[in-house]
């Protein structure tokens, strides 16, 4: 590359951070986060179903409205709320960081029947189904009986209306009932303009909220074609939004009655926040000293872009207007953590690339480290980004939120590890550390590397022994699940919630602590109103049920019983299996995104891993009577992210081998990638171990939890990459030859050979 252009692409990458950091600073200091339930509390509404002409409330109508509830709280943009079926038809829902508290309330408790009517003359008879309502001006009109409802809509958008009078809502609809919109807006074209009976009425919740004549231009038998309308009535803009997100999450199955709103104090006590607070800050504290310990200057550029890393995505989480959780700013600190994963892969690669190169300048060892590290950097970040995709646009509730905060993370780690630190280490090895590269870090090759070049790469000639002890330990995982049976949480499976009235305030954090003390380590103690104290926990007997009120009553002095009532999973059937559907589809995409830029054999074998690491989780937490709840849900996300990440750096130096070695055999190709990619799975694999180990031994119980989930599948992804992917792109090479052959130019890297391995 030429000197000047080098010089242009550093100004470039100078400017861009500086921009970066300069905004991340501004919104750190003048954006307020959004806490969630768990650390702020916020607004409890319990809704109770009530009868109406076309359905009975029971628990399959609670159900259903529970679901089409969790669709509009979703749309109201609230992250990380709390619903659950009580009893047979009472719903509870709890909204954390909710700015209008009464504005949702009115929104989620709209029935939402949509209809869209004829209008009648005045003298036209009454007829079933007719009825007279006022228009959106107050004039009484006749409407007949309804053409279609909000169940033939497709989607709805809010947009400004271009012919002024304020804003519209456009509505698309889906199969016959575009026929239906033509045929009614054709009959009323049929009608003289300015009679009142070239009207369409669009009725909500048996309101008219629009009565718009049909246009001149539309001839008498052919309405309006093309299967979409706009729905008109000089809105504002919040109603606009309201009203486009009530037809696109639907109509209600049955009226819903508001029966109790109140405050409630966070789930998490102060103890267990300051707890995993610590925990964060220990973990990453080992992080830093291991990484100045092993690259010595560079690793000082690494704490620092770390730190970067983490002010600018909390920056970024402020922006979109996230809500924080506990176990998402657990998730948050471990990304923090796997960031170190880009920096490490540049770092052992201009180590390799000053050994071989034996001579060159520093500076050109860091770029050409930068150079070969960059593929595999991209790729695992776009396949971590597609499924994080896929998540946020097709799953809902804690699934979504999880799309969200992964997307985030891999777009900044890929800002950091391109841009800034490129920049940093660009300043860096000017000056002393150009006369002196051995202050740098990266001119020697480090004992693991030491170690790798005396190994030989030949171990995986035969994979079926490797396969067939993964394969046995994945019976015995699996053995786990039906043996022990999964232990899933009350987000699953539901539970019960206890309320109990006390003569004075309580200290919560006692509660708490009596509680779990009495055997119910895992119960969701908080405060609820002034006085009260509410126990959310799972499926128990009525001698639990009292030792649970004898724990109160020993903190408080009394505890009056005022509400037993059994509570179904938060994460209902629909929410599960859009999550199911996501997860699949993401998978699916990061196959058909390896397949395309390696090879359908690597691909398939990356699954292969994949699925393994899961099981092996899943038969672990089984065997060890380990609560699978939405924490677990997180971490095994997390675990599926890092599995593909780590095969995809390793299939990428097998790319880059094969490249280099077109006659050597493929195992022997695989072996070689591995143990060239080893001292980076290794000082990733303790950086991040440091900050799990914390959260382990340090953290509160469902966050150790949560960072045992995470360490097993460090473990199983790291050893699953060498032990099943590895074997599975050899067996399949030599069933269907030509497995990770080149797409690109092999690296010019000159290579000097030590038992086969490039050192």
């Amino acid at each position: 590359m030429p000197r000047e252009t080098a010089r242009r692409g550093m100004t470039g990458r100078a400017v861009v951070s500086l921009v970066v950091l300069a905004a991340t600073v501004y919104l750190l200091l003048t954006t307020a986060p959004r806490l969630g339930l768990d650390l702020r509390g916020g607004t409890q509404i319990v809704l109770e179903t009530k009868d109406s002409p076309t359905a009975t409330a029971g628990p399959e109508t609670t159900d259903r409205t529970l679901e089409v509830l969790r669709r509009r709280v979703d749309a109201l943009g609230v992250a990380e709320p709390m619903l659950a079926r009580s009893g047979d038809n009472r719903i509870i829902v709890e909204l954390p960081g909710v700015r209008d508290p009464q504005e949702a309330v009115e929104v989620i408790g709209r029935t939402a029947q949509l209809s869209f009517h004829p209008v009648l003359g005045a003298s036209a008879e009454a007829s079933q189904g007719s009825r007279v309502l006022p228009d959106e001006s107050g004039q009484s009109i006749t409407l007949g009986p309804a053409a279609l409802t909000g169940e033939g809509v497709d989607k709805a958008n809010s947009t400004i209306d271009s012919q002024g009078g304020g804003w519209l809502v456009s509505v698309d609809f889906k199969g016959d009932s575009g026929r239906a919109w033509e045929k009614l807006t054709g009959q009323a074209a049929c009608s003289p303009p300015g009679d009142p009976t070239r009207r369409v009425a669009i009725a909500l919740d048996d309101k008219v909220i629009s009565s718009p004549q049909v246009s001149p231009q539309v001839a008498c038998g052919v309405g309006i074609v093309g299967g979409s309308t706009q729905i008109t009535g000089r809105f504002s803009p919040d109603e606009a939004k309201d009203l486009a997100l009530l037809i696109n999450a639907g109509a209600l199955p049955t009226p819903v009655e508001i029966i109790e709103q109140r405050t409630v104090g966070p789930t998490l006590g102060a103890a267990a926040i300051d707890a995993s607070a610590r925990a964060a800050v220990i973990g990453l504290a080992l992080t830093a000293l291991f990484l100045l310990a092993v690259y010595r200057l560079a690793g000082l550029i690494a704490v620092g872009a770390l730190v970067a890393y983490a002010a600018v995505s909390y920056a970024a989480l402020l922006a979109v207007g996230a809500t924080l959780t506990l176990p998402g700013l657990a998730g948050f600190v471990l990304a923090i953590g796997m960031a170190v994963d880009a920096t490490v892969l540049v770092f052992e690669r201009a180590r390799e690339e000053h050994s071989v190169k034996r001579g060159g300048t520093l500076s050109r060892s860091v770029s050409r480290g930068f150079s070969g590290a960059l593929s595999a950097i991209v790729d695992s970040n776009v396949t971590t980004l597609l499924a994080a995709g896929l998540l946020f646009w097709l799953a809902s509730g804690p699934v979504r939120g999880f799309g969200v905060t992964l997307s985030i993370g891999v777009i900044v780690a890929l800002f950091i590890s391109l841009v800034l630190t490129r920049w940093l280490l660009h300043l860096t090895m000017r000056g002393v550390v150009a006369r002196k590269p051995r202050l740098s870090g990266l001119t020697h090759e480090g004992r693991v590397r030491q170690w790798v070049n005396r190994r030989d790469p030949a171990f995986l000639g035969e994979p079926q022994r490797w396969l067939m002890v993964a394969g046995a330990v994945v019976i015995a995982a699996i053995a786990g699940l039906f043996v022990a049976g999964p232990n899933l949480g009350v987000e699953f499976t539901g539970g019960r919630v206890i309320e109990y009235s006390t003569s004075a305030s309580a200290d919560v954090e006692q509660v708490r602590d009596a509680v779990s003390d009495a055997g119910f380590p895992r119960a969701v103690v908080q405060m609820s109103g002034e006085k009260d104290i509410a126990v959310r926990t799972e499926p128990i007997d009525e001698a639990a049920t009292e030792r649970i009120r004898a724990a109160v009553a020993g903190v408080t002095g009394d505890a009056t019983e005022i509400r037993d009532e059994q509570i179904g999973p938060s994460l209902g059937a629909e929410l599960r299996t859009k999550a199911v559907i996501a997860l699949g589809l993401a998978v699916l995409a990061q196959l058909i995104y390896l397949a395309v830029r390696f090879d359908w054999r690597l691909g398939l074998a990356t699954v292969a891993a994949l699925a393994q690491d899961v099981l092996i989780i899943l038969g672990i937490f089984a065997w060890l009577g380990k609560s699978m709840d939405g924490v677990f849900l997180a971490a095994l996300l997390t675990v599926i992210g890092y599995s593909v990440n780590d095969s995809v750096v390793v299939f990428d130096r097998v790319r880059e081998v094969r490249g280099l070695r077109r006659k050597e055999p493929f195992a022997r190709v695989v072996g070689t990638a591995v143990l060239q990619t080893l001292p980076r799975t290794i000082n990733t694999g303790i950086g991040v171990l440091f900050v799990l180990g914390a959260l382990l031994f340090l953290g509160d119980g469902s966050l150790a939890d949560f960072a045992l989930a995470l360490l097993l599948g460090l473990i199983a992804g790291t050893v699953s990459t060498v032990a099943t992917a590895g074997p599975v792109a050899i067996l399949l090479d030599r069933r269907w030859p030509g497995a990770g052959r080149p797409v690109r130019k092999p690296s010019r890297t000159r290579e000097r050979e030590d038992n086969g391995a490039v050192v």
